[in-house]
């Protein structure tokens, strides 16, 4: 008789436990992120617009308006608002020092 089997689909067993955690996981762990806002949001199909759709759309000579008056843009990465936080920081760091110095005088 070949004993030798159950200890070979032991194996296999845990493998598929050890995949089907690793789904559980990952599931959990893509709720969390939309819940967090973090997790990139689908994509929004849409249609083919025809060249008579295109030619009243606003700023359809391939050239967009600018609009002077918005704020400027957020910066896009988290690296580039980690920057601003740390030069706000500084600054503010910067006026306490020139605050403390001005009243030891």
């Amino acid at each position: 008789m070949n004993l030798r089997a159950p200890a070979h689909q032991r194996g296999w067993a845990a493998l598929v436990m050890v995949l089907v955690a690793l789904a559980i996981v990952a599931f959990l762990a893509k709720d969390a992120l939309k819940g967090y806002g973090l997790a990139s949001r689908p994509a929004v199909a849409t249609k083919a617009a025809t060249p008579a759709e295109r030619a009243r759309a606003p700023g359809a000579g391939g050239v967009e308006a600018l609009d002077l008056g918005s704020a400027p843009a957020a910066p896009a990465s988290a690296l580039e608002r980690a920057r601003g936080v740390e030069d706000m920081f500084k600054q503010q760091a910067d006026e306490r020092a020139a605050r403390v110095d001005g009243a030891a005088k």
